[in-house]
């Protein structure tokens, strides 16, 4: 080897002892409990750091009673419209859903109309957990008037989940979109709600939901199974 090659080796070597003493120390520092704790109280708390108080504050509010719960709820409303984080809104959201006190349903309401795309999917699959008939018009509304598709279509998915009749004038509707990911979602939504396969054919359902009696569209699951067997 020339004495330059040996060098450069020499060199790399170096760099990589140095670079994994480094990154070694750097892990070091984040797992030292003491490290952690100054750079949280110089530069405040992380979003995870924000989240994970949240959590365990909901576990000791859910612990200690009904007075101690609707108090933490009415926190969670005041924190929810000052968060800039959509993903501590998220989790904020998600942690307000396993409460009954009003302040958590307002809360679950408003978050349908939070400006990130994230949030608002995580509040239609909120109310897809609460259920009832309040439910099914909140996201019927959500599915007529958000922008974003993702949430539009999730409004659909939540309201097959349901298996509420009600929701099928929404599911109807959504039929006539001229976006075939909205007409198959609803297709698989009418599914859930009605008990019945059609197949796939948007026609056929569209049918189905302006007479629900009318001619072909009484085929219910188990039929579809015997034709199948």
């Amino acid at each position: 080897m020339s004495s330059s090659a040996a060098t450069r080796t020499s060199a790399i070597v170096m760099v990589t002892v140095a670079f994994m003493a480094t990154g070694c120390a750097g892990w070091a520092n984040r797992l030292d409990p003491k490290k952690v704790a100054l750079e949280r109280e110089r530069y405040g708390a992380t979003a995870d750091q924000r989240i994970a108080d949240l959590r365990s504050d909901a576990e000791k509010a859910k612990n200690e009673g009904s007075q101690a719960a609707q108090d933490f709820a009415q926190r969670l409303a005041t924190l929810m419209p000052e968060e800039h984080d959509p993903r501590v809104r998220g989790a904020v959201l998600d942690i307000a859903a396993g409460f009954d006190a009003p302040a958590a349903i307002a809360i679950c309401k408003g978050a349908l109309d939070d400006p990130d795309e994230m949030v608002r999917n995580k509040a239609c699959e909120v109310w897809g957990r609460r259920g009832g008939p309040e439910a099914v018009a909140l996201l019927a509304a959500r599915y007529d008037s958000d922008s974003a598709i993702d949430v539009r279509l999730k409004a659909l998915r939540e309201l097959g989940k349901l298996k509420d009749k009600a929701a099928i004038p929404t599911l109807a509707r959504a039929l006539e979109s001229d976006d075939p990911a909205v007409q198959y979602r609803a297709v698989a939504a009418l599914k859930e709600v009605s008990g019945r396969d059609l197949g796939d054919d948007v026609n056929l359902w569209r049918a189905w939901a302006a007479d629900p009696k009318s001619p072909g569209t009484e085929w219910t699951i188990a039929e579809g199974f015997r034709s199948v067997f």
